[in-house]
């Protein structure tokens, strides 16, 4: 009986150890969302108060790549790939932009589905849902190998609202 009763417990901790490891993200290297808090957080289509259009194209930029909104405000990106490789639009702090496009160089057919970032193939198009939760500026950028280097990033600049009174 103590021999069933420790394999059942060894069991149970490789199973929590790798429902942690998989909770830390999707790819090698996870992603943590410790900075969402400060760029903002996945916003409701239905509470999106405005569309921004962007265009990623093969010169490497974004267009536009200068985008301002208000604190509070949740926008809905429609993002589309003008170009003949694949692009994507990762929203995040620099530091986290740099830790991650580090992390694509070494894994470039790393796949995402978080909901600050849409990755999309030639002609393509799709969308982020954000609240900006927080006033200051929240970057952007393509984390493709080789993109991120030519200066394919942008910034979202926000605003601090007028408190409510």
């Amino acid at each position: 009986m103590k021999h069933i009763l420790r394999n059942t417990a060894f069991a149970a901790l490789a199973t929590l150890a790798a429902a942690g490891a998989s909770a830390a993200g999707n790819h090698a290297g996870g992603h943590g969302h410790d900075a969402d808090e400060a760029i903002g957080k996945p916003g409701v289509a239905a509470k999106a108060t405005r569309t921004v259009h962007v265009d990623m194209t093969d010169s490497m930029r974004f267009a536009p790549a200068d985008i301002r909104v208000k604190q509070g405000e949740t926008v809905r990106f429609v993002v589309k790939n003008s170009g003949q490789l694949k692009h994507e639009l990762v929203l995040g702090t620099e530091k986290e932009l740099k830790e991650h496009y580090e992390a694509m160089k070494k894994n470039p057919e790393m796949e995402h589905d978080d909901p600050n970032m849409v990755t999309l193939a030639a002609g393509k198009s799709g969308e982020i849902v954000w609240q900006f939760t927080k006033a200051g500026k929240v970057d952007f950028a393509c984390l493709q190998p080789g993109h991120y280097d030519a200066g394919m990033k942008g910034a979202v600049n926000v605003s601090k609202t007028a408190a409510a009174r």
